[in-house]
C-alpha cells in the first residue's frame, strides 16, 4: 500500500493542475445535476418485518383515505371565556373555512359538531386530512395554513399547531452550524500549524470533500426517497474525516520538510506514512458505516451508506488532492505565519509537554491503566439506566407551536391524547364483521391502561376498519410501552380467536416501541459483524494479536462513556439548560446504533495514527517502551488537534433546536473527547508499556499467513534511505521529469 500511495502522490505533485481542476469539475458538476435534478429530502420511514409497518402497508392498500396525513389545530382561549362565545366560534369557523377550501385537503373536521372540546370549553382542536403523506404535502397548503391561523390567533384565542404535517418553520432561522464548526476548525489549525498557507489546505480538502458528499446525496434523493437526516449525518462526518485526514498528511509533510527532503519527496512518503494511515482509517468507517445496513431499517442503511460515500470521497481527496496542494504550496506552506510556524519537528523533543506525559504513563503503566479504566467506568455509569424511545413534540422547545398545541391538548385531554394507538382491523376472514368489530371495540376498552376508544372508521369494501384507542399514559412512558405489550401479546390474540378478525395495533406510538425492539434486537449482531472485521483489519495491519483486542475494547469504553454523558444530560437532566434543553427526553432509539458506528470507524482515526508510528519505531528500533513514548510524542500534538476539530464540527450541531441533531452532536463530541483524552493518551500507551514485547506478538503460523501491507511505511521509508545513500540510475530520470514544485 505504502508504495502505491508513494508513487500516487509524485503523480499528483507533478500532475497538480490536473488534479486540482478534476476533483474541482467534480464538486461543480456534482452541485449542477443535485439542483438539476431537484431532489427533495423525505419523511418516509419504513421498518419492514414489524406490526406497525403491516398496518400502513394494509391501510394503503385498502384504506387509502386513512393512509393520508393529519395536522392538527388546537384553539384555546387565555381570556378567561370559553370557546362558545361568539367572537371565538366565528374566528374558529372562518379559519376552518378558509383551509377547507384548498384542493388537497379531504377533510375538516369542526370541534363543536364533532364534539371535540375539553370538559370546561376552553380548549379544542380540529384535523384537517390531507389526501398526501405528510412529506408530500405542498409548501403551499402550509403557507395557507401559517396565514389562517395568523387570522384568527389573537383577542383572547390562541391557535397553535401539531400534527403529522406540520414541520417547524423555525428551522430557518437556525445559525448556520456548518460555518461554526469550520470556523473553529481555522483557529484550531491556525494555532496548531502556526500558518495560514498550512491551515488553509485542510478547509479546502474538506469543503470540497463535504461539498460532493453531500450534493451527492441530493442527487440520490431525486430517484429514491432518502431522509434529511442522510445530508446532515454526512456532512457532519464528512467536514470532520475530512479535515482530520488533511492534517495528518499536511503535518507528516511539513515534518519532512524540516528533515531535508525535497517538497515532491516529502509529500510522497507522508502520503506514503499518514496516508496509509488515513486510507486504512477511512476503510474501517466505511465497514462501520456500511455495517448499517445489517439493522434491517431503510433510514438507517441510508443513513450508513450516504455517509461512508461521504467518508470514502474524503480518502480520495486526502490521498490524491492533498499532494497536489503540496506541490502548489511548495516551501511557502510555512508563509503567512501566526507567531511561529510549527513545522512539528519540534514535536519530537524529549522536553516537550507529550513526551513527559508519554514517560510519566510508561513508567507507571498499571496504575495508568487502571486510572484509565476507572475514568471511563464510573461515566459509563448512567447508560445502565438508558430508555430508548423516540423524541416527539412534547421534547420541542417550549417556544414551537408543537409543543405549545401539544401541552393543550394534554391539558385538556389527558396525557395519552398526544400519542393515540390504531387498532387496525383486517375483517376479511371474520364470520360476522360487524360483530366482530364490536368485540375488538369491546376488548380494548375493558384492557387496563386504556383512556377511551374512538368510533370505528370502516372502510366502503367493508373488510378493514379502523379504531383509535387512547392511553392513560404520555406517549413516552414506560406504562405506555406496557399498555402496547399487553395489547399485542394478550388482548388481540383472545379477541383474533373468538372472531376471526386479524387485529393490528399501530400508529406512531406503536411504531416509536416496535423501532426501539427492531433496532436493539439487531444490535449484537451488528456489533459482531463490525467489530469482527475491523479486528481482523488490525491484525492485518498491526500483526498483534493485543492490538487487534484493545483496540475493540478501546471503542467500547468510548462509547459506553458518552453514552453515560448523554444519558445523564439528557434523560436525567443534567446540564441541559446549558445544551438549551426545555426538558428531559428519551436517547432516541437508533442513536446507539449510529453512534457506534460513526465513532467505531473514526476512533480508528487515532488508533491507527498512533500505532503506526510506535510500530514504525519498534520495528526500527525493537524497543517497545521507547517506541510507545517517541509514537506518543510525534503523534500528540496532530491528534489533539484533530480531535478538537471533530469536537468542533460535532458540537456546533448542538446549537440546532432539533433534539435528534442535538444528542448526536453532544454523544459524538463527549465521545472523541474521551477517546483522544483518556483512551488514546491513557489506555493505549499504557497497555503497550505493561505488555512490552508481547505488545507485538503474532503466533509464527498466523504470521506466515497473513499478507503484509505495511501501513506505516516503514519499508519503504528503509528503501528509499537506502537508495539516497546508493542513488542508481533508475532514479535520475524521475528527478529530471518532475516540475519545478512551488
Amino acid at each position: 500500500m505504502s508504495v502505491v500511495l508513494h508513487r500516487v502522490a509524485h503523480w499528483s505533485v507533478r500532475r497538480r493542475r490536473l488534479v486540482l481542476a478534476a476533483w474541482l469539475v467534480a464538486l461543480v458538476g456534482t452541485v449542477a445535476l443535485a439542483i438539476a435534478a431537484g431532489g427533495e429530502s423525505s419523511d418516509t420511514f419504513e421498518m419492514p418485518g414489524t406490526e406497525s409497518q403491516e398496518a400502513v402497508d394494509l391501510l394503503d392498500e385498502r384504506f387509502p383515505a386513512e393512509s393520508g396525513s393529519t395536522a392538527r389545530v388546537v384553539f384555546a382561549t387565555d381570556d378567561g371565556s370559553t370557546l362558545d362565545d361568539p367572537a371565538h366560534a366565528g374566528a374558529i369557523g372562518a379559519l376552518l373555512d378558509e383551509v377547507a377550501r384548498r384542493p388537497d385537503v379531504n377533510a375538516v373536521t369542526d370541534p363543536f359538531t364533532a364534539g371535540t372540546l375539553s370538559s370546561d370549553r376552553t380548549i379544542a382542536f380540529a384535523d384537517v386530512t390531507y389526501e398526501m403523506p405528510a412529506d408530500e404535502v405542498p409548501a403551499s397548503a402550509i403557507a395557507a395554513m401559517e396565514a389562517a391561523v395568523r387570522q384568527a390567533d389573537g383577542d383572547g384565542l390562541a391557535v397553535e399547531l401539531g400534527g403529522e404535517v406540520w414541520s417547524d418553520q423555525a428551522s430557518a432561522s437556525e445559525p448556520p452550524v456548518e460555518l461554526i464548526g469550520l470556523g473553529l476548525a481555522v483557529v484550531i489549525l491556525l494555532v496548531s500549524f502556526g500558518s495560514v498557507v498550512a491551515m488553509g489546505l485542510p478547509l479546502v480538502t474538506a469543503v470540497i470533500g463535504a461539498g460532493i458528499g453531500v450534493f451527492g446525496i441530493g442527487i440520490a434523493s431525486a430517484f429514491t426517497d432518502l431522509n434529511e437526516t442522510v445530508s446532515v449525518l454526512a456532512m457532519m462526518v464528512g467536514l470532520a474525516v475530512g479535515i482530520d485526514y488533511a492534517l495528518f498528511i499536511v503535518t507528516r509533510h511539513r515534518q519532512n520538510l524540516a528533515e531535508g527532503l525535497d517538497v515532491a519527496e516529502a509529500a510522497a512518503r507522508a502520503n506514503a506514512t499518514a496516508g496509509g494511515a488515513v486510507v486504512f482509517a477511512g476503510m474501517t468507517v466505511v465497514i462501520a458505516l456500511a455495517g448499517l445496513a445489517a439493522v434491517g431499517i431503510p433510514l438507517l442503511t441510508q443513513m450508513g451508506l450516504g455517509t461512508a460515500g461521504a467518508v470514502l470521497i474524503a480518502v480520495l481527496i486526502a490521498v490524491t488532492l492533498m499532494p497536489a496542494l503540496l506541490g502548489f504550496a511548495g516551501h511557502r506552506i510555512d508563509r503567512l505565519t501566526i507567531g511561529r510556524a510549527r513545522t512539528g519537528a519540534h514535536a519530537e523533543s524529549h522536553r516537550s509537554l507529550s513526551a513527559r506525559w508519554a514517560r510519566r504513563v510508561t513508567r507507571r503503566p498499571a496504575v495508568s491503566l487502571i486510572a484509565g479504566l476507572g475514568i471511563m467506568a464510573v461515566l459509563a455509569i448512567p447508560m445502565f439506566s438508558m430508555r430508548l424511545g423516540t423524541p416527539d413534540d412534547g421534547t420541542k422547545s417550549t417556544a414551537t407551536t408543537q409543543r405549545q398545541a401539544y401541552d393543550l391538548l394534554a391539558e385538556g385531554f389527558g396525557p395519552g391524547f398526544n400519542g393515540p394507538l390504531t387498532a387496525v382491523v383486517d375483517l376479511t376472514d371474520a364470520e360476522d364483521r360487524d360483530a366482530a368489530l364490536v368485540a375488538t371495540v369491546d376488548a380494548a376498552e375493558r384492557t387496563p391502561g386504556v383512556f377511551a376508544v374512538g368510533e370505528p372508521s370502516v372502510n366502503e369494501a367493508g373488510d378493514t376498519a379502523v379504531v383509535p384507542v387512547i392511553p392513560d399514559t404520555a406517549p413516552a412512558s414506560e406504562a405506555t410501552d406496557d399498555l402496547v405489550d399487553d395489547l399485542r401479546s394478550d388482548v388481540v390474540p383472545r379477541s383474533e380467536a373468538s372472531t376471526g378478525a386479524e387485529v393490528f395495533v399501530a400508529g406512531p406510538t406503536a411504531a416509536n416501541i416496535d423501532l426501539t425492539d427492531k433496532v436493539g434486537g439487531a444490535l449484537p449482531t451488528f456489533m459482531a459483524i463490525v467489530i469482527g472485521l475491523t479486528m481482523l483489519l488490525l491484525l492485518v495491519v498491526f500483526r498483534s494479536v493485543l492490538v487487534m483486542i484493545k483496540a475493540a475494547v478501546g471503542i467500547v469504553l468510548s462509547i459506553g462513556a458518552s453514552l453515560g454523558v448523554s444519558v445523564a444530560i439528557f434523560q436525567w437532566g443534567w446540564l441541559k439548560d446549558v445544551v438549551g434543553l426545555d426538558g428531559t427526553i428519551p436517547i432516541v432509539s437508533f442513536m446507539p446504533t449510529v453512534m457506534f458506528a460513526v465513532l467505531f470507524g473514526l476512533s480508528m482515526d487515532y488508533e491507527v495514527f498512533i500505532l503506526s508510528r510506535v510500530r514504525e519505531d519498534y520495528v526500527r528500533t525493537g524497543n517497545p517502551r521507547a517506541s510507545v513514548v517517541s509514537g506518543l510524542t510525534s503523534s500528540a500534538r496532530v491528534i489533539t488537534a484533530a480531535a478538537l476539530i471533530m469536537i468542533g464540527v460535532f458540537a456546533s450541531f448542538a446549537l440546532v433546536d432539533d433534539p435528534n441533531e442535538k444528542l448526536l452532536a453532544i454523544g459524538f463530541s463527549s465521545a472523541i473527547f474521551l477517546d483522544a483524552t483518556v483512551v488514546r493518551m491513557l489506555v493505549v500507551p499504557a497497555t503497550m508499556a505493561l505488555f512490552d514485547h508481547q505488545a507485538w506478538w503474532l503466533p509464527r503460523w498466523l504470521d506466515r499467513l497473513l499478507p503484509n501491507v505495511d501501513v506505516e511505511g516503514a519499508h519503504l521509508t528503509e528503501r528509499l534511505e537506502h537508495e539516497s545513500q546508493e542513488p542508481g540510475p533508475a532514479e535520475r530520470p524521475m528527478v529530471r521529469q518532475s516540475e519545478p514544485v512551488g
